[in-house]
């Protein structure tokens, strides 16, 4: 099979570059792959790509390169075709646009797979009518404004699959945005075996990483770490990532005098080498639509406390098992959780033990089974409509013979 996958930004650091390359990576095993990136703003990706995987920026935005196109006229005018309900509509223009859809009306994929929502709308629309067409959704249904949810309600119907991560947002999508025709199944986000061997639940580190951003809420992370602190003063906590609430968080950090126990660290990719560093994990957000930090740590043995938000953490994490689950807001209960095991390092071991086990499920050859099996389905419907409108056009075409053939016989008559 040819498959190729459309993408914003190949070249930065982020969850949905994360699976994507995963999956291609997994899938280039046995077939022809293909990662299409909308923006090129550096040399080479932030993650490693197979070399088997064939990557090509659609709009480079490198200053200085002999086909920049800084600067290129229609990159300041305003896109038509990508939604302009979509969160990212001021990064695109009639220069995207435009390459995008020459690059999808070119295109000799069996399947094509977009991986959000305002690509996923230009793939519905120009995509060749032989491939297979399929909408990613890496947000959740409940996290689209109510506009952009109107939007996809029309031009999704155009696809021929719709996948989510959760099976929770999977049934939101069903109940709340029907396609008539169009399938929508959850497939998990996938993470490989790490490389390092992993943690033993020694280090008296507790590590979280992701954007520095509301959702994630480090802000609650932070003071149920104080809680931990006052006990444990020898712990420390360590964030990585990247945001706009970097100042914000050293502030809070500074007041509650804990500038010698949790380290903003900035962002690392690939995280395995860090994660390995710690003891237990936290994901402190308000909102995961999936939680691939999460299964990353669990990967390299680290039990994970985490709040029991939509829509990823709990179809994850088994409450007791291999982790902890804590209600949304509540610093006391997420100081409680990490408390527990802060103070138990056999329950820390055992946790690990068995998260990594759980998470095995998550393998990029596991998840891209799975997408195989989806892709020969859809390719098998596609080819049997096919030879059945090829049928119709024979038949009309034979009874249209016929008709004129009798209408001369009677004239002749």
């Amino acid at each position: 099979m040819r498959i190729s996958f459309l993408i914003h930004n190949a070249y930065g650091i982020g969850g949905t570059i994360r699976t994507t390359v995963n999956l291609a990576q997994a899938l280039a095993d046995r077939h022809e792959v293909e990662i299409a990136s909308v923006f090129r703003h550096r040399a080479a990706p932030t993650f490693s790509i197979d070399p088997r995987i064939r990557l090509v920026p659609l709009v480079d935005l490198r200053p200085g390169v002999p086909r920049s196109d800084l600067g290129h006229p229609l990159s300041g005018v305003p896109a038509k075709a990508f939604p302009r309900e979509e969160s990212r509509y001021r990064q695109y223009s009639a220069l995207t646009d435009s390459r995008v859809r020459s690059w999808l009306e070119s295109s000799r994929a069996d399947v094509l797979v977009g991986t959000r929502p305002g690509l996923n709308v230009l793939l519905a629309r120009y995509a060749p009518g032989g491939a297979v067409k399929i909408a990613q959704e890496h947000l959740t249904h409940d996290s689209h404004s109510p506009a952009l949810r109107t939007r996809l309600r029309t031009e999704y119907r155009r696809l021929d699959a719709l996948t989510t991560v959760t099976d929770e947002d999977a049934a939101a999508y069903r109940r709340r945005l029907p396609l008539p025709g169009v399938p929508v199944l959850a497939v998990p986000d996938s993470v490989p075996e790490p490389v390092l061997r992993p943690a033993d639940g020694s280090a008296k580190v507790v590590v979280a990483a992701g954007r520095l951003a509301p959702v994630k809420r480090y802000d609650l992370l932070i003071d149920a770490f104080e809680q931990v602190v006052r006990l444990h003063p020898d712990w420390t906590l360590r964030i990585y990532g990247e945001g706009g609430l970097r100042a914000t968080l050293q502030e809070r950090i500074r007041r509650l005098g804990l500038h010698n126990n949790v380290l903003l660290m900035g962002p690392a990719a690939p995280m395995e080498a860090e994660w390995v560093k710690g003891s237990i994990a936290a994901s402190s957000s308000n909102l995961e639509s999936f939680g691939v930090s999460i299964i990353e740590a669990m990967r390299c043995g680290l039990p994970v406390v985490s709040t029991a938000c939509p829509c990823g953490p709990p179809e994850i994490i088994r409450d007791g098992v291999d982790g902890r689950l804590v209600e949304p807001g509540s610093v006391d209960g997420f100081a409680a959780a990490l408390l527990d095991l802060v103070g138990n390092e056999e329950m820390r071991a055992r946790m690990g033990r068995r998260g990594r086990e759980a998470a095995a499920r998550f393998d990029p050859q596991c998840v891209a089974a799975r997408y195989e099996e989806l892709f020969a389905r859809l390719l098998r419907a596609q080819q049997g409509c096919t030879v059945l409108r090829r049928l119709r056009r024979t038949g009309t075409r034979a009874a249209a013979a016929l008709r004129q053939a009798s209408s001369h016989e009677g004239s002749v008559r």
